[in-house]
């Protein structure tokens, strides 16, 4: 048993503390904000229904049963902890973070808070009479910030190493004790092999160690390596959509079939664009680093506006069913991930905006979200899909309404007609009518 501190309790840190005490670790966790000093406010932060170590279920056994403590102050933490895990966010200011249009300005994240509360636990370390304490760092940041930002401030007591997850929310316990491999940046030889003794009595994922700018890189390189197979899976989506006798899902498992050139089939599903707090402000934040740099191309900004430019792509098809049906528009779903009410960089909210630009009337429902509201099916509307929950399939819908589905899971229905994006039945139609002459004669 390792007594562990955990300094961030938000929607990654605290289902990773229940995750170590389910392990049966001591974990004592501390957050500024109050309503995560409690163990009585604990399930307050899965209102989003967390999936349980195995993605399925719920975490509620794990929270039923957790013996997470809680701490009122950094010094408790330190006299409490051998290891110490630092969540602190490094937030994007909500302009880059996807549900709006990609503006002309970039940014670094803020590391406010991250070297508040860095500086914060070095006085609380220095006040104690502990010689030394190990400290990871989980916090997404750009290559170079540690170094430029935070060391300046650390006491000459922590033993540090950059110890970024990667992890989807939803499935964070699941994501955590069972990860493709885990990153270490190093920084002190004693507090890398410790966190890896630690990791080892949880998983027998391979722990790749490198140096400390190398792991920035790598964690910010692989939320960003996720949205351009997205926009690439979009891309062929929105081909098939226009091709006559094509299916995006029949193209891209067969694209998935190249596991030895080609990466894994998860994120190439032709659908919405990439959404969430990581992915899309990732891909900005490069964007502002590339420009810094003086990069010779700004790859990130290209996956940016092809995301936003395949969302206009959808805004067009909804123009077109609702100019020729005659009905008002209801967007179905707000979150960007399906089953929960995540909405933080949600392709929806970017399409509802961009529909506002035009001066569409847009409506939005979310069971997730709206959860005192009724669904809106009293009369026929032109629906959108804009998440995949699974709940939608099982909506009778008014007879008469459209439903534009780029996820192609609806199924069809006597009285509606459900358009596939890219599917057998095509959004836009049938596709082109004459292909016979391409290429010449």
């Amino acid at each position: 048993m390792v007594k562990v501190g955990f300094v961030g309790l938000g929607r990654l840190g605290l289902p990773v503390a229940v995750a170590m005490d389910w392990k049966g670790h001591d974990v004592l966790g501390y957050d500024i904000n109050p309503v995560y000093k409690s163990s009585a406010k604990i399930q307050d932060v899965f209102t989003s229904k967390e999936a349980g170590p195995d993605g399925t279920g719920t975490i509620q056994p794990l929270l039923d049963t957790s013996k997470v403590k809680f701490a009122d102050s950094l010094g408790e933490v330190v006299e409490h902890s051998d290891l110490i895990f630092v969540a602190i966010q490094t937030p994007h200011d909500p302009m880059y973070e996807g549900i709006t249009r990609l503006p002309p300005s970039r940014v670094d994240f803020s590391y406010k808070w991250l070297v508040e509360g860095m500086t914060q636990l070095s006085a609380a370390l220095d006040k104690s009479d502990k010689p030394q304490s190990i400290v990871a760092i989980i916090s997404t940041v750009l290559p170079t910030t540690l170094r430029k930002f935070v060391f300046p401030h650390l006491s000459a007591k922590i033993k540090l190493c950059y110890n970024p997850f990667f992890i989807a929310m939803g499935t964070v316990v699941r994501d955590f004790l069972d990860p493709e491999f885990i990153l270490l940046g190093a920084v002190d030889k004693e507090a890398g092999d410790t966190v890896t003794a630690f990791y080892k009595t949880m998983t027998d994922a391979r722990v790749c160690v490198t140096a400390l700018e190398n792991a920035e890189l790598v964690k910010v390189s692989y939320n960003t390596f996720i949205g351009m197979k997205v926009a690439y899976a979009n891309l062929v989506m929105e081909m098939c959509d226009k091709l006559p006798n094509t299916n995006c899902d029949e193209v891209m498992k067969c694209i998935c079939l190249a596991n030895r050139r080609l990466i894994s089939p998860a994120y190439l599903t032709g659908g919405m664009g990439d959404g969430g707090g990581c992915h899309p402000r990732d891909n900005i934040a490069l964007s502002w680093l590339c420009r810094t740099l003086g990069i010779s191309y700004d790859f990130y900004e290209s996956i940016m506006v092809c995301r936003e430019k395949q969302t206009e792509f959808l805004a067009d098809l909804i123009c077109h069913h609702v100019q020729v049906s005659g009905k008002p528009l209801m967007i179905l779903g707000k979150s960007f991930k399906p089953e929960t009410d995540l909405m933080t960089g949600s392709p929806a909210i970017l399409l509802r905006n961009i529909l506002e630009e035009r001066r569409m009337s847009v409506q939005m429902y979310d069971p997730y979200v709206d959860v005192h509201v009724e669904p809106p099916l009293q009369k026929p509307h032109v629906f959108f899909i804009g998440c995949k929950h699974d709940v939608f399939k099982k909506y009778e819908f008014p007879q008469g309404s459209r439903v534009i589905d780029p996820h192609r899971y609806i199924p069809q229905a006597p009285g509606i007609h459900v358009f596939h994006v890219g599917g057998e039945n095509k959004a836009s139609g049938e596709g082109l009518e004459e292909v016979a002459n391409w290429g010449g004669e």
